[in-house]
C-alpha cells in the first residue's frame, strides 16, 4: 500500500475527515505532503506561526509544554487524527510542542493547499474545520482509532530476567486483546540499516494485526534496545530486587535518545517465587522519576495481569469508606468480586474501610480479616481527661503496631492508601507511603473521641470530616503522574454510612445528661443522642455533603442495606458481611460492561 493509499484509509476512519465524499477525500489526499519522522522529532514548537496542519499515519505524536523537569506531557496524537488544524484556521501561534514519540509517518496539509481545497469544497470542508474548531473550544474528546500500543521492556542491569518479564506480559496482554513479542533478530540483522530493513517488513503488518507491540530489548545499549526504545509508547525497565540503584549505562545511553522526556518510564522490580514482600521500592523511589513501580514475583501470572492493566489504564481501584461495624459489609463485597473474577488492582479507604483495606492489601484472607477486626475492635479504650480527647487511643495504637508490624505502604504487593483529614490545612491527606499502622490510625482517630496523630506538625483524624468515601484520591492514583492527568480505570467504590443523623424527641427543649443517662438502663433506644454518635456525625458531616460528587466520581458505587446495624454492632460481623455479599452479586449482574476480561482472582 503506497502512502496516498494510506493517507486515504487514514481520512476515512478520521472522526472528523471520514465524513467526506469520495471526491473530497482524494483531492484533500492529493494535497498532503508526506514525510517520515524519527522518533524523537520535534514537528511542531509552542509560539511558532500555524503554517500548516498534520495528519498521523502511523506511529504516534506527543503534545506538550514546558522543558526539563517543569515538562507537561499531554495527549498523545495517533493514526488517523489530526494536529495543528485549530492554529492553521485561526491563523494564530502555535500554542503547545508536538514531538513524534516512535519513528512516525505524517501527513502535513499546508495553509496555501488548505486555502485552494477550501476554494474548491468550500461548504464540505467549512463544515468539518467549524466543528473541529468547536469540538476544540468545547474540549470535546476524541473518539479513539484502534491502534497498536507498544511497549519496550528494558534490562537496567546484567541478569534482569527481561526475557522472563517480556514474556509474561504478553501473555497478560494476550487476555485483553491481540499481543505480539518481538525479540531481537539475529546476529547478522544488528547493524542500525539491517534493523531499519528488519522493521519496514514488520512495522505496518503488526500494527495492523496487534493491538499490543512487547519489544524486548538487549541487555546493552545497542542498535535494537535504542530501536525498541524509539519505537516505544511506554517504557518497562526491568531490574531486580536487591540490585544496584546506581544509573546504568543502558539507562544513561538511552537517557540521550531524542524524545526521552516524551516516554512514560516505569519500574518492574522483579523478585523470586515465595518472597514474602517487595524490597527496594522506597530507594528505587527516591532516586527516579518513574511514573510507577511495580514489584511482581517471577512466575505469578496475576501480578502481570495486575501491571498490563495499569499499562492500558483499565486498572481497577476498589474504594472503602468509613462506617464502624457497618464495614464489615465491605468483606462482603470483595468477596463477591473476587467470586466474579473482578481484580483489586488498588485498594484505598476511610476509617473502618482503611483498616480493612490494609489487610486486604496483606494479602489476608477475607475470613480472617472479620475475625481480626472484630477482636480488634473488642478491646475497648482508656478514657482520659478530656483537654484532647476523650479517651487516650492508646490500645488502639498498640494493637494496630502489633497487627501490621513493621510492614510499610512500599512493602505491598496491592497497592494501598489511607485517607486521613488534616486538620492543620483543611485538606484530605493521603497516606500511601510509611508505616502501614500508622496510616491507618490516622484515618481511626475521630476528631474529639481519638487524639489526632502528629504528621511533621500537622494534625490528622478520621477523613470522613471531609470524604467518607475517598474516589477523588483513588482517581488520581488510577491517572498518570507524568502527564499531570486522570486515568481511566474503573473505580468500584462502597459506602456504609447510613445516613440518617442523630435526632431527638420534637417536644423536647433541652438535652439532658439524666435523660441519656436513663436511655442506657432501657431496652429502647435513648431519646437524646450520645456524645459518641454527635462526634461521629459531626465527623461525617462534610462527607454526607461531598456524596453527590463522590458518587459522580465513581464508576460503580455500592450502598449495602446496612441501617439495621448499628455503629458498635461487632458482635454481628458475619451478618454484615453476608448483607454485603448478597447486594453485591445482585449488582454485579446488573453491570452492562465487565469491569475486566482479566482471570478469576488476582489478589497478591
Amino acid at each position: 500500500m503506497d502512502l496516498h493509499e494510506k493517507a486515504i484509509k487514514v481520512l476515512r476512519a478520521s472522526p472528523g475527515f471520514g465524513v467526506l465524499d469520495d471526491a473530497v477525500l482524494h483531492d484533500l489526499a492529493d494535497a498532503l505532503a508526506f514525510e517520515h519522522v524519527a522518533g524523537g522529532t520535534q514537528v511542531y514548537k509552542e509560539g511558532e506561526a500555524s503554517d500548516s496542519m498534520l495528519f498521523v499515519v502511523s506511529g504516534g505524536m506527543r503534545v506538550s509544554r514546558g522543558q526539563g523537569a517543569d515538562i507537561n506531557l499531554y495527549n498523545e496524537v495517533r493514526p488517523g487524527q489530526s494536529v495543528g488544524e485549530v492554529g492553521l484556521i485561526l491563523q494564530q501561534p502555535r500554542t503547545a510542542d508536538v514531538t513524534a514519540i516512535r519513528d512516525s509517518t505524517v501527513a502535513y496539509l499546508s495553509r496555501a493547499s488548505y486555502e485552494a481545497l477550501l476554494a474548491r469544497h468550500p461548504l464540505a470542508l467549512n463544515q468539518v474545520f467549524v466543528k473541529t474548531v468547536y469540538n476544540f473550544m468545547r474540549h470535546t474528546p476524541v473518539a479513539q482509532q484502534q491502534y497498536a500500543q507498544s511497549f519496550a521492556v528494558v534490562p537496567l542491569h546484567a541478569g534482569a530476567e527481561v526475557d522472563e518479564v517480556a514474556r509474561r506480559l504478553v501473555e497478560a496482554f494476550s487476555t485483553m486483546g491481540s499481543a505480539h513479542l518481538l525479540r531481537p533478530p539475529a546476529d547478522g540483522a544488528r547493524s542500525d540499516k539491517a534493523l531499519g530493513h528488519f522493521e519496514a517488513h514488520q512495522s505496518d503488518e503488526l500494527e495492523g494485526a496487534c493491538e499490543y507491540l512487547v519489544y524486548e530489548a538487549e541487555p546493552a545499549a545497542s542498535a535494537w534496545t535504542r530501536r525498541a526504545f524509539r519505537q516505544a509508547d511506554q517504557v518497562i525497565y526491568v531490574a531486580s530486587a536487591g540490585a544496584s540503584q546506581a544509573l546504568g549505562e543502558i539507562e544513561e545511553r538511552l537517557s540521550q535518545e531524542p524524545g526521552s522526556p516524551m516516554k512514560r518510564k516505569h519500574l518492574v522490580l522483579v523478585h523470586q517465587d515465595g518472597s514474602n514482600r517487595p524490597v527496594d521500592v522506597e530507594q528505587w523511589r527516591d532516586l527516579r522519576e518513574f511514573e510507577r513501580i511495580y514489584p511482581v514475583r517471577t512466575r505469578l501470572q496475576s501480578d502481570f495481569a495486575r501491571l498490563a492493566r495499569f499499562l492500558t489504564g483499565t486498572a481497577v481501584g476498589v474504594v472503602l469508606g468509613g462506617g464502624g461495624a457497618r464495614g464489615f459489609a465491605h468483606l462482603g463485597v470483595l468477596r463477591a468480586l473476587e467470586e466474579r473474577g473482578i481484580p483489586v488492582d488498588l485498594i484505598g479507604g476511610n476509617s473502618m474501610g482503611a483498616l480493612i483495606g490494609a489487610q486486604y492489601a496483606c494479602g489476608v484472607p477475607l475470613d480472617e480479616i472479620r475475625h481480626r477486626t472484630q477482636a480488634f475492635a473488642s478491646g475497648g479504650e482508656r478514657l482520659t481527661l478530656p483537654v484532647i480527647s476523650i479517651v487516650s487511643g492508646r490500645r488502639v495504637e498498640r494493637d494496630l503496631k502489633r497487627m501490621f508490624g513493621d510492614t510499610t505502604m512500599d512493602q505491598l504487593w496491592c497497592p494501598f492508601f489511607a485517607a486521613a483529614c488534616n486538620l492543620s490545612k483543611g485538606i484530605t491527606s493521603v497516606q500511601d507511603r510509611g508505616a502501614l499502622w500508622r496510616a491507618v490510625l490516622a484515618s481511626n482517630s475521630p476528631a474529639g473521641l481519638f487524639p489526632p496523630v502528629l504528621d511533621r506538625g500537622d494534625l490528622l483524624v478520621d477523613g470522613a470530616i471531609l470524604e467518607n468515601v475517598p474516589v477523588e484520591a483513588m482517581r488520581v492514583r488510577l491517572g498518570t503522574p507524568l502527564e499531570k492527568r486522570r486515568g481511566n480505570g474503573t473505580i468500584i467504590a462502597i459506602d456504609v454510612d447510613v445516613r440518617e443523623g442523630p435526632g431527638a424527641h420534637p417536644d423536647m427543649t433541652r438535652l439532658s445528661v439524666w435523660g441519656a443517662l436513663k436511655g442506657y438502663f432501657k431496652s429502647e433506644a435513648s431519646p437524646v443522642p450520645s456524645i459518641a454518635s454527635i462526634l461521629y456525625s459531626a465527623g461525617h458531616i462534610g462527607g454526607a455533603n461531598q456524596r453527590g460528587r463522590t458518587i459522580a466520581q465513581a464508576d460503580h458505587y455500592l450502598e449495602p442495606p446496612v441501617a439495621e446495624f448499628s455503629l458498635m454492632g461487632y458482635s454481628r460481623s458475619r451478618e454484615i458481611a453476608d448483607v454485603g455479599y448478597r447486594y453485591a452479586i445482585e449488582k454485579i449482574e446488573k453491570w452492562t460492561h465487565p469491569v475486566t476480561s482479566g482471570r478469576a482472582s488476582m489478589r497478591g
